[in-house]
This record gives structure tokens, C-alpha cells and sequence, in this order.
């Protein structure tokens, strides 16, 4: 399993997660495209955006390997701003993904907003939690 080092491993001041420490025995767990409803609750609507905000500084538009994402957090997005490239292996820790900004800031607007961009917190001078305790 690829670790998506200097990725930050929750959404700061929550118990939102972003990735895993380390591979489960039984196999990656299966994705499954959720469906989001317009009744979510707040905080998790900012944790969708807090991962898709990394996701896009991480990756951009680039192709990007499953590896150590929270499969959770993930499904809120797939097949919507993420996208498989390629036929979907939803239980690989290799499968490739790929955001789809259009879709992304059709979405979530305040994440390509260029007078006043959302802040999630992110120490860009520290080291985040890269999950390397394996």
C-alpha cells in the first residue's frame, strides 16, 4: 500500500480521517459511491471539502493512486469529483483515481474561489501525519 506522504491525515481539530496507517489484513476496504444528501450535516460537508481541497493541492488533475486514503472518506466522493481511471477495482489499494475539477468546483465553488479560499488548518511548515507508524 503506497503512503501519500506529507498528506494530511485528518481534517484538523476533528475526528475526520484522510488516510490510514497502515494495510488491513483482510484486503483494502470496498469503496462504494455514497450518496450525498442535502441534509448532511455541516461538519461533514466541510470534511468532504477538506479532503477534496487536499486531494486537488496534492494531485491536481494528475492521476493518483489509491495507497493509504480513507476509503470513507473517499466514497463521499467517488464518482462524482473522483473518478476511476480506468475499470473501478473497488477493494485494490492500487487502483488510480483522478479528480474531476470541473466537477469538483461545480460542487464545492468555495474551494476555486480566489478572494477568499476556505482555511482547514493545514500547517503547510509542519509535517502532517503521514501515517508512516506502520
Amino acid at each position: 500500500m503506497l503512503k501519500h506522504r506529507g498528506f494530511p491525515g485528518r481534517l484538523p481539530s476533528t475526528d475526520f480521517q484522510f488516510t490510514i496507517r497502515r494495510a488491513n489484513a483482510k484486503g483494502a476496504t470496498k469503496l462504494v459511491a455514497r450518496e450525498r444528501f442535502r441534509d448532511r450535516q455541516a461538519a461533514d460537508r466541510r470534511a468532504d471539502a477538506g479532503f477534496l481541497s487536499a486531494l486537488i493541492t496534492h494531485f491536481g488533475d494528475q492521476p493518483f493512486v489509491r495507497g493509504n486514503l480513507d476509503a470513507g472518506r473517499l466514497s463521499w466522493l467517488l464518482g462524482r469529483e473522483v473518478v476511476a481511471v480506468g475499470k473501478l477495482d473497488a477493494t485494490s489499494y492500487d487502483q488510480l483515481f483522478k479528480v474531476d475539477l470541473r466537477r469538483a468546483e461545480a460542487s464545492f465553488p468555495e474551494l476555486f474561489a480566489t478572494d477568499s479560499p476556505p482555511d482547514f488548518g493545514w500547517d503547510d511548515d509542519a509535517d502532517p501525519d503521514d501515517g508512516d507508524d506502520a
